[in-house]
């Protein structure tokens, strides 16, 4: 279990391991990004990987945090870079000053975060030492919440504040936000905006828009904001750029990234292999109701995908053995946590082919009212689930966000 509060300064150095015990590097820093009336929102930790390379670690693959230890489901083998909106905990958090209620001033030297809900961690309280009241020894200590004191302005308060308040918005809503913008505005909030905050607004913006951001952006950092995106969403981007463009942004992807990316662009776009995306929740037939539930608790899991459990022989990521069935998130609920998801197949839903039409798709979702279908090749191997967000995408007209912003 995750502890729910830690102390940062008690992070540094920790040791860094994967779900079977092999040390895959050590902590150096909490990455955090601001909110307009909260405390920062962490969104990550730098690692500093077995060759040294301080690379990113998104706080969504974080497994648990306790015992001067943390594991993780994977790291990136890409080296960090740190955005303007971003704060590093450890780097520009502690040491500075800031100002208490009564006014006077306090230096943090240390800093605890906390889990609110999965993978959904913030910054709690600040551990304060106020000025020496004599000439021996050192001032008193106090904890304070983040929004209880004054920090210190600086020239990018403004460009903060805006970037909390996209934070705070949700993804479609931060896209019109962003769209209002003057053009350089737009541009420079992009540029400041973590990957993976700008992979979701990306995500909800009309392609001309995503490749003009893009196309702004260095090859390396937009890369690595196509690793963020859903694979299926960054194919339809990729597909249109041009040519050289795509190949490029392809190569400095992270290759099992792109390797999904490259195989959803050799399917038509009208067929199930265009519409699907190749990361759904896959599953063991041994494997348990509470494993099952564990993993659709993940935060960066979207709605539509923790509807269901895919349940295939080894192995278990996209293409997988043999497609067994699909077990729904309710019926999950209704048996005990030590409950083989095996026994639980629902015997009515069939595949679709790779090849099949997305007409075929859709008939077959609303025939069973279904918000995900799984999707299998010629060797009946699970490659991916097309969701109901992926059909209507493909079913409203190409510029239906255009026009939801001129009715707005």
């Amino acid at each position: 279990m995750s502890a729910p509060t830690v102390f940062v300064a008690r992070l540094a150095g920790a040791g860094v391991f994967d779900p079977a015990g092999e040390r895959i590097g050590k902590v150096r820093d909490v990455v955090t990004v601001p909110r307009v009336a909260a405390s920062p929102r962490v969104v990550g930790l730098v690692v500093e990987d077995r060759g040294r390379t301080r690379v990113f670690l998104s706080i969504g693959r974080v497994l648990s945090i306790g015992g001067g230890q943390l594991i993780a489901s994977a790291i990136s083998d890409r080296r960090f870079r740190q955005r303007g909106g971003e704060r590093l905990l450890l780097a520009d958090v502690l040491g500075r000053t800031v100002t208490l209620r009564d006014g006077s001033p306090a230096i943090v030297e240390d800093l605890s975060i906390a889990e609110r809900g999965p993978g959904e961690w913030e910054v709690d309280e600040l551990f304060l030492r106020k000025p020496k009241v004599g000439p021996f020894g050192k001032g008193p200590t106090t904890l304070a919440r983040w929004t209880e004191v004054q920090h210190a302005s600086d020239a990018e308060h403004d460009t903060d504040h805006l970037l909390a308040s996209l934070d705070e918005l949700a993804a479609a809503d931060a896209a019109s936000a962003m769209l209002d913008l003057p053009q350089q505005r737009m541009m420079e909030v992009a540029e400041d905006l973590s990957d993976d905050r700008l992979a979701d607004i990306l995500e909800e913006m009309h392609e001309d828009r995503q490749i003009e951001i893009l196309n702004a952006l260095q090859d390396d950092r937009a890369a690595d904001v196509l690793d963020q995106m859903e694979p299926d969403d960054a194919a339809d981007l990729i597909a249109h750029m041009s040519t050289d463009r795509g190949e490029a942004l392809l190569d400095l992807m992270d290759p099992d990234e792109a390797e999904d990316v490259r195989m959803l662009l050799a399917f038509g776009a009208d067929t199930a292999g265009g519409l699907m995306t190749t990361e759904p929740i896959i599953l063991a037939s041994d494997g348990t109701v509470a494993e099952a539930l564990a993993l659709m608790r993940r935060h960066e899991v979207a709605p539509a995908l923790a509807a269901a459990v895919c349940v295939t022989l080894p192995p278990y990521e996209a293409p997988t053995g043999r497609y067994l069935g699909m077990v729904h998130f309710q019926r999950l609920l209704r048996y005990p946590p030590n409950e083989r998801v095996g026994t639980l197949l629902d015997e009515q839903i069939e595949p679709v082919l790779t090849s099949d039409t997305a007409a075929e798709v859709t008939r077959q979702m609303a025939a069973y009212n279904l918000v995900s279908v799984p999707v299998v090749d010629t060797a009946g191997r699970l490659v991916g689930v097309v969701t109901i967000d992926d059909v209507l995408d493909h079913l409203l007209p190409a510029d239906w966000r255009a026009q939801e912003d001129s009715h707005g």
